[in-house]
């Protein structure tokens, strides 16, 4: 923490008395030691810190995220149900996927595979038999909630693979620095 000062004449008496923890005048080893160890100490807390802080800051994005992708989620399925009977039908589907941008870019981004094939004829049908886990022909809000549990999981996964990977840049750079 003092040794920052030995770079700046003007505060250089100031630092080595700070470090002449002894009062004898001189710094000797065991001084400069322990003037490194409580430098690199309070680094090492301010480094405890600011990742404390990035995480909670993450956190918060990520609840953020998952608020507003589940609010989206639930007025895709409002979108697409036209009948309002709670549950989403082929026709219903198709309709939707043909139309509404705000479905087709939804479906395009969600991050679950099967809604994604909402949106292709050829695996429509397909995406609707996993999508329907009772098997009544329709999915319902619970189906729905299931698969949208699925893609913000995959979502979220995704968001913190960026940061890990961003992290690693940053130290990658600092280290050639």
């Amino acid at each position: 923490e003092n040794l920052q000062f030995l770079l700046q004449p003007a505060r250089l008496k100031k630092a080595l008395k700070a470090l002449d923890t002894d009062g004898s005048g001189e710094i000797d080893v065991e001084e400069w030691e322990e003037a490194i160890q409580r430098g690199l100490k309070r680094r090492l807390e301010q480094l405890s810190e600011e990742r404390e802080r990035r995480a909670r800051a993450a956190a918060a994005a990520d609840e953020d995220f998952s608020a507003e992708f589940l609010t989206m989620a639930r007025q895709v399925f409002d979108m697409i149900d036209v009948d309002e009977s709670g549950y989403l039908d082929k026709d219903e589907i198709i309709d939707a996927v043909k139309a509404n941008k705000k479905v087709i870019n939804f479906l395009q981004t969600c991050g679950n595979q099967n809604l994604m094939y909402l949106l292709e004829p050829a695996r429509l049908q397909q995406a609707l038999a996993v999508l329907d886990t009772d098997r009544d022909g329709q999915i319902d809000a619970s189906e729905w909630e299931d698969a949208i549990e699925n893609a913000l999981k995959a979502k979220l996964q995704a968001r913190a693979a960026q940061r890990r990977a961003q992290e690693m840049m940053a130290r990658q750079a600092a280290k050639e620095l």
